[in-house]
This record gives structure tokens, C-alpha cells and sequence, in this order.
């Protein structure tokens, strides 16, 4: 598949980007800190650069987990924020990129505001993912933006449509409320409410259907993240997947088999650059 290829599929939104932590890496702020870009990165983040026991070091959300059990809520929302507002940074590549081709619908399991960015000056809808906070059933929350106030507004997620751009953060973001899942309890709620329906809108239900999405920097090798990109995508048409990571682990082969996606034989890098 060439890069050309992809960029018309993504243009007339037959194809969906996907965007995981993998796309921050080299991101670094001015000061030399590493935007996390996998797992234990994320985990050093959170933890004031220094590592935890071997079974916390598995994935992020169990450090997450332990961390706010033995110091509140409020502080692992507080560091979450702040490891991707304290200081600024360049905007990963990947980004720019994708600020060329402007996708009718995109998602981002990335916490900080980067692809928002893209949309600063276009009117689109915003729907984060939320847990353990809602009344209701549904984990999301949908905004409208305007561009005149630069400013979100929350509306009934039926009011939502596909005239304009729509930016899916399922894992939550910065902005415009600082909501995350990051925790162990936070993926629990979330994908349990996810498999009963309630991680998206109506709309997206429907919309998402028989499309092909191009898996950017996504570890599926990661339990969560395999177990959200597959509530997600439900219904896909396959598609692709870039990552930096040189060999196939059994968990990422499996999934990527099963959902008939193809492992692009480039690093995220190389493809950015390539010209076709």
C-alpha cells in the first residue's frame, strides 16, 4: 500500500487514523523530558522518574492503579495533566502529518491536545471518553467547537453529525475537562460499559462500519490497548498498522490477524518522510 494510497483513503474518509503513544517518541520538551511514548515510559511519568515493582512495570494502568490507591485520585489526575501541560513540545510528526489530509473522523487514544490542535481553526466535534464519574451508562461525553470563542461546548450526543470533522479521544484529554482513563478501574469501566454499548455515540455505531483504519504507533501488545482498538473498530474492513516495534509479538499477530490487519514493514519514521 502506498503512502499516496493511504492519504486519498483518508481524505475521502474511507479510511480511519489511529493514533497510539508510539507516535512520542523523540518528542522531548525544552528541558529534555521524554513525552511517554510506551508503557514504561508512562509509568516513569507518573511516578516522578522512577520505577516500580516488576509487576507494576507490566503495563501503566496497574502503576496507575497502585498510585492512586496509596495517593488519591486528584494526584494521578494531577500528574496526567501535568506531564503533558507543564511544558511545552513539538508536535509529533505523525500530527503534522495528518494536519495535511484534516480526517473527516480520527481517533486518538492519546491524552494531551495535540490533535486538537489541527482543528483550532475548523468547527468539529470532540467526544472524550469518561469513567466512574457518569450517572448514566455511557462513557463519553460529546463538544461541539466554535471557532469565533476557540471554545467547547457540551451538546446531546444526537445532535451529533458528520457535515463536519469529528475527534475521538476515547481515553479522555487534557481538554476542555481534565477527564483520563488511566487506571486499572478506569479500562475496567470503561470497556465493560464499551462492550454493552455505551463507549460511543449512536452515530458512530453505524458510521464507523466497514471502514479501514491505519493503526499509527499503536502497541497491540498491550492488553488495553488491543482491548480498546477492538471495541472501537468494531466492524472495520481491515486496514493497516506502523509502529516502531521490529518484530511480531504473539499478542499483536493474533489480533492483527483476526481483525485482518497488515503490519506495514516501515517504521513510523521511514513512512512519514517517504514521498509515495
Amino acid at each position: 500500500m502506498k503512502k499516496s494510497e493511504l492519504e486519498a483513503q483518508i481524505k475521502e474518509g474511507t479510511t480511519v487514523p489511529f493514533i497510539g503513544m508510539g507516535v512520542f517518541k523523540g518528542t522531548k520538551t525544552e528541558d529534555g523530558f521524554q513525552i511517554p511514548f510506551d508503557s514504561d515510559s508512562m509509568i516513569l511519568a507518573l511516578n516522578s522518574g522512577r520505577a516500580m515493582s516488576p509487576r507494576l512495570m507490566y503495563e501503566y494502568s496497574r502503576a496507575a492503579m497502585s498510585l492512586e490507591q496509596r495517593k488519591g485520585r486528584a494526584y494521578i489526575e494531577g500528574m496526567t495533566h501535568h506531564i503533558f501541560t507543564a511544558k511545552p513540545y513539538a508536535m509529533p510528526e505523525v500530527y503534522v502529518w495528518l494536519k495535511t489530509l484534516m480526517p473527516r473522523y480520527v481517533v486518538d487514544l492519546n491524552l494531551d491536545d495535540s490533535l486538537l490542535k489541527l482543528y483550532d481553526a475548523t468547527e468539529h466535534f470532540l467526544i472524550t471518553g469518561v469513567s466512574r464519574i457518569m450517572a448514566g451508562y455511557d462513557r463519553f461525553i460529546v463538544y461541539r467547537y466554535d471557532v469565533a470563542t476557540q471554545t467547547y461546548t457540551r451538546i446531546d450526543k444526537e445532535a451529533l453529525h458528520v457535515q463536519i470533522p469529528i475527534v475521538f479521544k476515547p481515553l479522555g484529554c487534557t481538554v476542555p475537562e481534565k477527564n483520563f482513563i488511566i487506571s486499572d478501574a478506569d479500562f475496567v469501566d470503561w470497556l465493560t460499559e464499551a462492550m454493552g454499548g455505551y463507549a460511543l455515540p449512536p452515530l458512530l455505531k453505524t458510521y464507523k462500519n466497514d471502514k479501514s483504519y491505519l493503526f499509527l504507533g499503536v502497541d497491540f501488545d498491550r492488553d488495553t490497548f488491543r482491548m480498546v482498538a477492538n471495541e472501537i473498530t468494531l466492524g472495520l474492513k481491515g486496514g493497516y498498522t506502523i509502529n516502531d516495534q521490529e518484530t511480531m509479538r504473539k499478542k499483536e499477530e493474533k489480533f492483527l490477524k483476526a481483525h485482518r490487519v497488515e503490519k506495514l514493514p516501515v517504521s513510523l519514521e521511514t513512512f512519514l518522510k517517504s514521498a509515495e
